[in-house]
């Protein structure tokens, strides 16, 4: 099982009494901080007793997977190699790969060989270990340590020659390769009761169509496949080639024919949900505000504006705003939202782009909303982070007059008959 690990550590033990033998846990740095920047939650401590409540429990196997990204976390790589001092587990670094959404590029890619360098500054007696046949990692281990430490080299130095993984998705698809866009629909086959002679001959066809390796990193960066977060998921641009199915039968990867709050006349028609079933809704906006002082924005995070604690008058006007999105937006529906949080933080190096501002003048705003209703909580979440960047603006406007407020937009959405959608 892989897992990020912030609540494993509460049913680690029952997971093992159930049979589950091995535990990937991913975390990408050992910082507090820095943790809270890169998964905007907090929670480090929970992966922490997470992973040792692992170890006590008795699997046979615990990795922990970091993606190390030139920059972000490169500096930590000693410092993992030192879990393995006293704890029993395979630390796997993970060289950055380009997938939809991770703002991938070749100055943020670090081989593997640049990583072993810089851990043998600390570690000069570090060994190689043997691998197995099938093995998609490089093994080392520092002598004396418990445990061991390794290389996934997906970009320097492939592997696909002796890479036997098959992923079955959560959407029911199956991807021969993790880079490969293509996928077969088995969760289709499934449901017209195709019998196991025929899942076994798609099967068997799309293992003999893999490639010998793949594209590279510089094309596969070019290349459309789903992003990494939404490989257990659904998706919206997948590509199936099932011998019974072409595409999926999914609502959420079907855009609309026509839009949905006009009438048959073009007219202004509020949609009736009447028919539809009360579920669980959620959805997050994010958007951004950009100060032209990074002074305005300290004063702002430190709360030394004049006009007070402007974020907890932002938090509080996106939250009223959610709850009278309906006499804001006319044709929005009137919900009772159970849940909306609003969050802000400062940027981070990895939240801007190549000739953008700078992340000490960027102020990045999210909003949650969740509720139990027959359609969608995604506008409430737009009003709700629009205006808490809005109630900024107007807190900080007298120290800085050039503060834009830029790109709100939905980054996710659960619930409902079109299923889950994720932008990030």
């Amino acid at each position: 099982m892989t897992t990020n690990g912030i609540t494993l550590y509460r049913s680690a033990a029952a997971l093992r009494a159930k049979g589950l033998d091995a535990v990937n846990i991913s975390l990408d740095t050992l910082d507090e901080h820095k943790f809270q920047l890169m998964t905007r939650r907090k929670g480090f401590e929970h992966v922490m007793r997470s992973l040792h409540t692992s170890v006590e429990a008795g699997f046979d196997s615990v990795k922990l997977n970091a993606v190390v990204i030139k920059g972000v976390n490169d500096d930590e790589l000693a410092s993992f190699v030192d879990l393995t001092r006293d704890l029993p587990i395979y630390v796997r670094f993970i060289e950055y790969m380009p997938f939809d959404g991770n703002k991938w590029n070749n100055n943020k890619f670090m081989p593997y060989s640049s990583m072993l360098k810089a851990i043998l500054e600390k570690h000069p007696t570090v060994v190689r270990l043997s691998d197995d046949e099938h093995d998609t990692s490089k093994a080392y281990q520092v002598p004396g340590f418990k445990g061991r430490f390794g290389f996934i080299t997906s970009m320097s130095e492939h592997f696909c020659g002796t890479c036997n993984r098959l992923r079955l998705l959560a959407d029911g698809h199956m991807k021969v390769c993790l880079f490969g866009n293509s996928e077969v629909n088995l969760r289709d086959m499934l449901r017209n009761s195709s019998s196991d002679e025929e899942l076994l001959e798609v099967i068997s066809a799309a293992v003999k169509r893999k490639k010998k390796q793949h594209a590279g990193m510089l094309d596969l960066a070019k290349m459309p496949n789903r992003p990494m977060i939404r490989i257990g998921g659904l998706s919206s641009s997948s590509s199936s080639s099932s011998s019974s199915s072409s595409s999926s039968s999914s609502s959420a990867s079907q855009p609309p024919s026509s839009l949905t709050h006009v009438d048959e006349l073009g007219r202004a028609s509020m949609v009736d949900v009447a028919h539809k079933p009360e579920t669980h809704r959620r959805a997050i906006a994010r958007g951004s505000v950009h100060f032209s002082d990074p002074r305005a924005l300290q004063l702002l995070l430190q709360n030394a504006l004049a006009k007070g604690d402007a974020l907890a008058v932002a938090r509080v006007a996106g939250i009223q705003a959610a709850k009278m999105t309906p006499l804001l937006v006319p044709l929005a529906h009137s919900l009772a939202p159970t849940r909306v949080q609003v969050d802000f933080r400062p940027a981070a190096d990895g939240d801007t782009e190549p000739g953008a501002e700078t992340p000490s003048t960027l102020l990045l705003v999210e909003a949650t909303v969740e509720c139990v209703g027959r359609t969608g909580v995604e506008v409430e979440a737009m009003v709700a982070a629009s205006v808490a960047a809005c109630t900024v603006f107007d807190m900080c406007k007298a120290v800085d007059k050039r503060i834009r407020l830029s790109d709100f937009r939905v980054v996710h959405k659960s619930g409902g008959k079109s299923g889950e959608f994720s932008a990030d």
